[in-house]
């Protein structure tokens, strides 16, 4: 794999894990602990994404 395509496929799961944290956000019965757990790994996605490209 190509580091050019590895961050097209860290980019897709980054935005895929947004919709799953907006969607959880929205939910009446969202659970904390797992939108918070996302958010960590969207940022260390974002994170390896930037340290890809430098």
């Amino acid at each position: 794999m190509t580091v050019s395509s590895h961050v097209l496929t860290l980019r897709k799961k980054h935005q895929e894990l947004s919709e799953e944290i907006e969607q959880a956000q929205k939910a009446l019965a969202s659970d904390d602990l797992n939108v918070t757990a996302m958010k960590k790994r969207k940022l260390k996605i974002k994170e390896e994404i930037s340290r890809l490209q430098a």
